[in-house]
């Protein structure tokens, strides 16, 4: 199925003016974290928004300057902030109304008048009597269509939306490569190298690369073409423990993470291999990925540039304790600063998402798991558990029905028993098995 790439529609201004809440007034599927307090937004948020039979791609920008600044993520912002701009077909320039008009709008209405765009001028929180006082003031900007509005309650909002489409209407979309065959969310603590090694794969800076923990703070979607087949790939922010989260920001930052993951088909857990041990939390996700949600795993451990002969001694000794969960995914040893394997990534995805879209025989299966009790018969309160049939009703992740003569005997000690002779005939690497005990 192809793409439609839609005419995209900017949102511009300065730090919290409200552009993250236009964007989620006007978004169906997709939000901005929105916060009252100033770069919440860093990376460019988009979604399709659809208004009287016309499309168009809507996408919220961090706060755009013309001032560089030594801050490395406050620059990196304002650069793809910029970056938008260059194939934006309208510009939503978004001022603060209570605010009135600062020198750095002026500044950015320069600036905008360079890019030659169709740009409307939005005038945010008319709903207060003082904005609506000040409104004249914005005439010194020199727009001609300017649009008074209230994000937050709505209204003006029409007005607007009404605009856009008449300044789209001969801007139709263009159709594009496929659906994504397989998508891959990057999860892990922060500062880890999750948007390095997206970065890395991209072999372009999509996302903003900083040594600050938790830079990433919404969902960073990519695909990439690996041979004929498109991989989307999400970056997400990072997770701490639950009793380090603290600040509103960051819970909504897990609670996307967590949305995105329950939307992927692969999860690449990236460990920071240079501290010898893989933490608590990161245990956590992969229980939670590959257990709970059935995701297939891929560890990454990252930092092998600095990893010495003592931490990889510690890291193995580590994961040695938990052997019986890391034997069943799939692991790399990687390292985004210098690039060791980042070539062998997208292969692997490759053959892991084969394993975990599979179709197994399901005679093969019944005479396996037949075979296998017979050589190690089950007993459960002095009864035999017995397979009758096994069918696999889904893939991605593999899920079998077992038609047995005792379900409520079935639990985890057995479906363990039965998945070990299933991973000792097929290749399983990376992937999860969901059983399924029915009464024969």
């Amino acid at each position: 199925m192809s793409k439609q790439i839609f005419p995209k529609v900017v949102i511009v201004g300065r730090t919290n003016v409200g552009k993250s809440t236009l964007f989620n007034r006007l978004s169906v599927d997709v939000k901005s974290i929105m916060l009252d307090q100033e770069g919440v937004t860093r990376d460019p948020i988009h979604d399709v928004v659809f208004w009287q039979g016309h499309s168009f791609e809507l996408i919220d920008t961090g706060g755009i300057s013309l001032r560089k600044t030594d801050d490395d993520i406050l620059e990196q912002t304002r650069k793809k902030a910029l970056a938008e701009l260059e194939n934006a077909a309208v510009i939503i320039y978004m001022c603060d109304g209570k605010v009135g008009v600062l020198p750095e709008d002026r500044e950015i209405t320069n600036l905008l008048r360079k890019f030659g765009k169709n740009t409307f001028l939005v005038i945010n929180k008319v709903d207060a009597r003082v904005a609506q006082e000040q409104l004249h003031e914005f005439d010194k900007l020199g727009y001609k269509q300017q649009f008074p509005l209230s994000a937050q309650h709505g209204t003006g909002i029409a007005d607007l939306l009404e605009a856009i489409v008449g300044a789209i209407a001969d801007k139709p979309p263009i159709l594009v490569e496929e659906e994504p065959e397989c998508k891959v969310v990057i999860l892990g603590k922060p500062n880890v190298g999750k948007s390095s090694l997206l970065n890395a794969l991209l072999k372009q800076e999509r996302s903003i690369v900083s040594s600050v923990a938790g830079t990433t703070r919404e969902p960073i979607r990519e695909q990439i073409t690996f041979y004929k087949d498109i991989i989307e790939v999400t970056d997400t922010p990072g997770i701490r423990k639950k009793h380090a989260v603290h600040d509103e920001l960051e819970t909504m930052m897990v609670k996307t993470a967590m949305g995105a993951l329950k939307d992927a088909d692969i999860v690449l857990l990236v460990v920071d291999a240079s501290e010898g041990q893989v933490a608590d939390q990161e245990l956590k996700l992969m229980f939670y990925a590959f257990k709970e949600h059935y995701k297939a795993m891929i560890i990454l451990f990252n930092k092998q540039d600095i990893v010495e002969s003592y931490e990889k001694e510690t890291m193995s000794s580590h994961l040695a304790e938990y052997e019986y969960i890391m034997k069943k995914v799939a692991s790399l040893s990687i390292s985004c600063k210098t690039g060791k394997n980042i070539g062998l990534i997208l292969p692997l995805i490759e053959k892991v998402r084969q394993r975990y879209t599979q179709q197994l025989p399901d005679d093969e299966l019944t005479f396996l798991f037949k075979e296998a009790l017979i050589e190690k018969p089950l007993y459960r309160q002095g009864l035999l558990l017995r397979v009758a049939r096994v069918n696999q009703v889904q893939t991605g992740p593999i899920t079998l029905v077992l038609r047995v003569n005792l379900p409520q005997f079935f639990g985890d000690k057995e479906f363990g028993f039965l998945e070990s002779m299933l991973r000792k005939k097929y290749d399983l690497k990376g992937v999860p098995i969901h059983f399924i005990a029915r009464k024969h």
